[in-house]
């Protein structure tokens, strides 16, 4: 097997410790898709799927707070009760150029030396850069604007080919889309693959992207729509049968194609190769077992395509971030 996952070493899955309490910061100029992105993970979409979060959407002073798009918002909460909570969410901004108020800088600052998880979606990365937090760092946004966030922040590793990435408790996502990816990879972290499918499901969004898939797709697809992706069918038969010996030829000849041509269509359809997406989807499969079953590791192995739990644990580790017996043993520790 072909293993293709080097993006993927800077997006360890088990530095994210279990948080009830999320914190979303506000404050003029706030993209209105990413603020509602991150209420409809941690708020109205969790009821009822595994752990209830508390939702908190802090701002400077209480004051109204302009969104983007001429929406407006009052904070339930002051900057200050950023300290309080287990993850703190940047939304992006629709200015990069613009400066962002001291008090929002102090706090976030302060909320990272607590050790608290930061994570920023789209050009909410500027932000954190100008609160001093990605020097020596792996840090994306959106593709148009990862080269005016190198340009400001130099001593930062701007990362414009991945969907999203997490370095020493700071995150970052690309724009729009990647930015569900990334909480949903968050909520998959902490609380389960379970937890993150439930939610995946009432968003009606693709439970699962790999954080180093690429950014630019040229011909995006829906996941689910098979009547507009050929491939939809193909990709549903090798999810039902994970534990075949699949290769390039034998998934394209499900779709009647030759092995070259199902490649470029299904990278073109999905923004990653076949193998890699098959590497995806064992993995996640295999976290899955972990977390839901009793099974010895060495039939999870063979149940998700790998000859033996000796061949799962290297790319398993190298995605997840630790081996698969340490990550059950991690997972059944929590109650959420």
């Amino acid at each position: 097997m072909i293993i293709e996952a080097a993006a993927d070493r800077y997006i360890p899955a088990m530095d994210v410790p279990e948080f009830r309490t999320v914190g979303c910061l506000v404050f003029d100029g706030v993209r209105a898709f990413d603020y509602a992105v991150i209420g409809e993970v941690w708020a109205e979409r969790a009821a009822g799927h595994g752990p209830r979060f508390d939702l908190r959407v802090c701002g400077p002073d209480g004051a109204r707070v302009r969104l983007g798009g001429g929406l407006e918002r009052v904070p339930d909460h002051p900057l200050a009760a950023l300290l309080d909570c287990d993850l703190v969410m940047i939304p992006g901004i629709t200015d990069p150029a613009a400066a962002t108020p001291p008090a929002v800088l102090d706090v976030l600052r302060a909320v990272h030396a607590r050790g608290t998880p930061l994570a920023s979606l789209c050009a909410g990365a500027f932000v954190l850069g100008e609160a001093g937090l990605l020097d020596g760092r792996a840090v994306t946004t959106h593709w148009a604007l990862t080269a005016e966030l190198a340009r400001r922040h130099p001593a930062a590793d701007v990362r414009p080919e991945v969907l999203f990435t997490g370095d020493d408790g700071i995150w970052s996502s690309a724009g729009v889309a990647a930015g569900i990816d990334l909480c949903l990879h968050l909520v998959r972290s902490a609380h389960g693959q379970q937890t993150a499918a439930a939610i995946a499901r009432a968003m009606v969004t693709a439970p699962f992207r790999a954080g180093g898939q690429a950014q630019f797709i040229p011909s995006p697809v829906p996941e689910a729509d098979a009547a507009a992706d050929p491939l939809a069918g193909v990709r549903s038969r090798v999810l039902a049968d994970l534990g075949r010996p699949w290769t390039v030829r034998s998934m394209g000849a499900l779709g009647h194609m030759s092995e070259r041509s199902f490649a470029r269509r299904f990278a073109g359809a999905t923004g990653t190769t076949p193998l890699r997406w098959l590497l995806d989807q064992r993995i996640l499969a295999a976290q899955q077992l972990l977390e839901e079953t009793g099974l010895p590791v060495d039939e999870i192995a063979v149940r998700c395509g790998f000859a033996s739990a000796v061949s799962l644990r290297p790319p398993f580790t190298r995605r997840v971030g630790v081996p698969p017996r340490e990550y059950r043993s991690t997972f059944r520790g929590r109650t959420g």
